[in-house]
């Protein structure tokens, strides 16, 4: 067993029912589904072995307790005041992400995303007949940026929506105030109602900020639906616990007009004492987590040049996910299948999160510092059997 939050062995790892470790075969070293190879905040085991002392199985009596512990925590963590009464919770952010759609557009309308992108928010755009209109980032040789002229340039008549990753996922951009000020800026501009999915905001490392989109001002509130859990930053994804954040009454309105309550379903009683723990008592655990994953994150920047020549990364300024380029490696097959392959780990395959990524791979970093190094390790030996 370990014996801290940081020091989970392989074969424990393997022995935890976790789809992470059991979607490869039992040779593949796991760098691929944003959870991570840590343990939990012990104010969140106590919360769930509580539960089962209780044996508190029942109809939960919890009613609005996730709103007031959500409104602490943006308080707390971020300075942004919000009303409880604007929020809803629900399982799952995809089902935030669809919904959203579905409620503020129609089959035939335009969204705009950000590409590269976590992939659900294509299939949240495609998979309810809307039409995905891409804006790429750009690696401008130190990150990846924004670049919203190119939508400027040629607007869509009938885009409704934007959807916004802020931290970014794959890139791990922790956008700036100014950038920030641009996006609500086009957003008003071209009348978008915008879900900003904010889910990895507690992972910010020093000289970056996160700044909830929806506090920069009114107008960009009345217009943004924030979606966010403790699932990321916490290690507790299955506990399928997720806040949406409507930025004004009218908004929330206007959403519940078109997509029935009873649709999204609601949390389990587990996941809404867990991350009532989190958010309430859980920072002193994150703050050792976010120590290890700036040693991992700095660690991989340090030697990834060495280990994987040819292979290049923009510093994530926050998330624990590295997006790899590997075109100069002018491999075989997509980047993806080629480290599954010859190497053995498995990786997030760059062509999921946009069509013109296929030489690209995106590497979860958070897992202890040993298992991190044997999977740069086996890419590494991969890399130089080219």
């Amino acid at each position: 067993m370990p014996t801290s939050a940081t020091d989970f062995s392989i074969p424990f790892l393997r022995s935890r029912r976790t789809n992470k470790w059991h979607k490869f075969a039992d040779d593949v070293l796991p760098a691929w589904v944003a959870d991570m190879d840590f343990g939990v905040a012990p104010p969140i085991a106590e919360a769930l072995a509580k539960l089962a002392r209780n044996q508190e199985y029942g109809y939960a009596a919890r009613d609005g307790a996730l709103a007031e512990a959500f409104a602490r925590r943006m308080q707390s963590r971020f300075g942004w005041t919000v009303d409880p009464a604007d929020t809803h919770p629900l399982g799952d952010l995809v089902q935030a992400s669809f919904s959203s759609v579905m409620a503020f557009s129609e089959p035939g309308d335009a969204v705009v995303l950000q590409l590269p992108s976590y992939p659900p928010f294509m299939r949240a755009i495609e998979d309810t007949g809307r039409r995905l209109i891409a804006n790429p980032m750009r690696d401008n040789g130190t990150r990846w940026a924004l670049d919203l002229a190119a939508y400027d340039a040629q607007p869509d008549p009938r885009a409704r929506v934007l959807i916004f990753c802020h931290p970014q996922n794959p890139t791990g951009r922790a956008f700036t105030r100014t950038e920030l000020e641009q996006v609500a800026e086009f957003a008003i501009r071209h009348d978008l109602i915008v879900v900003s999915d904010e889910i990895h905001a507690d992972i910010v490392y020093p000289g970056n900020t996160h700044i909830p989109l929806a506090s920069l001002s009114p107008e960009i509130a009345a217009r943004t639906i924030t979606i966010t859990s403790a699932t990321k930053s916490f290690n507790i994804p299955s506990l399928r616990t997720a806040v949406m954040y409507f930025g004004t009454p009218a908004l929330k309105e206007r959403f519940f007009e078109r997509i029935p309550a009873r649709l999204l379903g609601s949390p389990g009683v587990t996941g809404v004492d867990a991350t009532i723990a989190a958010w309430d008592e859980g920072q002193p655990w994150l703050d050792e987590i976010l120590a290890q994953l700036q040693a991992n994150r700095d660690w991989l920047a340090q030697n990834l040049g060495d280990a994987l020549p040819g292979v290049t990364m923009r510093l994530p300024e926050a998330t624990y996910l590295a997006w790899l380029d590997c075109s100069a490696l002018n491999l075989p097959t997509t980047a993806g299948q080629f480290f599954l392959d010859r190497a053995r780990v498995g990786l997030n395959f760059g062509e999921t999160f946009g069509p013109h990524y296929a030489n690209f791979a995106r590497l979860n970093f958070a897992s202890p510092a040993p298992v991190l190094k044997e999977i740069v390790g086996r890419m590494s030996d991969a890399v130089r059997r080219i």
